[in-house]
């Protein structure tokens, strides 16, 4: 029968040659290519507006990734995917604070690259990985895709900056990952950062990016966190994962319920400043957190 991204790939390649997008409304594939910037060199503009190489070519895959999940949301496939996002939406109104703590930036990346829907279990990343196999996007844009689709949260260690960047290393590792924050807040050694990491495109950059707003907690130890996720890990003992997935990247990314590291985000924000978010408390201590 297939799976949920071949059904979704074989429908919109065969809208696609015939010329007509039925992917909400019919809609003329020129538009939509329009719209996700593909008519004209996007990265390039960015670059000339200032924004980092790197960066800007993660910008570029996401209005694409954005512009194409809006319409596939639409299709029967993925209704039930439209629903989990679209509740989210609703319970936790993601933009900036002081509206909430969700940030566009975060909610986007774990609403096209983290949610997972249908019986294979797909994300839209790996729908529209699929989509660009079917209608054979250029190589680069698929492999930009793959790393965004590959990414997920992260709890770092701040290890001090060199240059304009930032060394991060994550919880349970002791790799050090060079890293540019597009906000401009280069934080203090010692810190705690909840955020996700994309890595170096090719081999020319040597410096992952932090494509979320900086999530620095305060008052939380690393120890206590490490304890934190040694508990979660235990608790996921009970579940069926995927073969071959490790347990810990799995948790990081799909979290032990879809919510759960919005929820955190939500229930542990406790303020903010134009580059960076505050965030205090563990998950699973809801006392600890200020607004459980």
């Amino acid at each position: 029968m297939g799976t949920t991204s071949d059904k979704i790939a074989k429908n919109v390649a065969a809208q696609v040659r015939s010329q007509v997008i039925d992917l909400s409304g019919y809609r003329a594939g020129r538009e939509i290519v329009h719209e996700a910037f593909l008519d004209i060199d996007r990265v390039k503009q960015l670059v000339e507006q200032g924004y980092d190489p790197c960066h800007a070519l993660y910008i570029y895959g996401q209005n694409l990734v954005s512009v194409l999940a809006e319409q596939i949301s639409m299709m029967k496939e993925a209704r039930k995917y439209a629903k989990i996002v679209g509740d989210a939406e609703d319970l936790y109104m993601p933009d900036s604070p002081p509206i909430s703590p969700l940030t566009r930036s975060y909610f986007t990346m774990w609403a096209f690259f983290d949610i997972q829907f249908g019986q294979s279990r797909e994300t839209m990343g790996t729908c529209i990985l699929r989509i660009a196999e079917e209608m054979g996007f250029p190589a680069w844009m698929s492999d930009v895709i793959g790393l965004m689709q590959q990414s997920r949260m992260g709890f770092y260690v701040h290890c001090g900056t060199e240059g304009t960047n930032i060394k991060l290393r994550e919880l349970s590792s002791q790799k050090v990952k060079l890293c540019h924050v597009p906000t401009g807040y280069l934080g203090h050694s010692g810190e705690l950062w909840f955020v996700r990491l994309l890595p170096p495109v090719n081999a020319l950059i040597d410096y992952h990016v932090v494509m979320t707003t900086p999530y620095v907690l305060i008052k939380v130890s690393e120890a206590v966190l490490s304890e934190y996720i040694d508990r979660e890990l235990e608790r996921m003992r009970s579940k069926k994962l995927p073969k071959a997935v490790d347990p810990f990247d799995y948790m990081m990314k799909h979290g032990p319920t879809e919510n759960h590291w919005n929820e955190f985000i939500f229930c542990a924000y406790c303020n903010h400043q134009h580059n960076a978010i505050f965030l205090t408390g563990i998950p699973d201590i809801k006392e600890s957190l200020p607004h459980a």
